[in-house]
């Protein structure tokens, strides 16, 4: 196993930013999740608190960042929100 500090810029590729904001980030699809996520939040830290959500991730139970329902959102640690990621092809 390797930690940051064994690896050396020159086997770590340089990210272009600029590139991946430009293929990625900026999509308009890209942003209405983004926004949907970040409302989801902010109405758990209305509901809660902000300091109640501290250190944690809003989890949206059915992995629909679309779906903003009180049904479908929970607080979770990040470790188990990560950890119950949907596969990716």
């Amino acid at each position: 196993l390797y930690t940051r500090s064994h690896l050396s810029k020159t086997h770590m590729p340089e990210r272009d930013y600029k590139k991946e904001y430009a293929e990625y980030h900026a999509k308009p699809e890209q942003i209405a999740r983004r926004a949907s996520r970040n409302k989801a939040r902010r109405m758990m830290e209305k509901m809660r608190g902000k300091a109640a959500l501290r250190g944690k991730q809003v989890d949206h139970k059915n992995f629909d960042a679309s779906n903003n329902s009180m049904s479908n959102l929970r607080v979770v640690d990040a470790r188990t929100n990560l950890s119950r990621q949907p596969k990716r092809s």
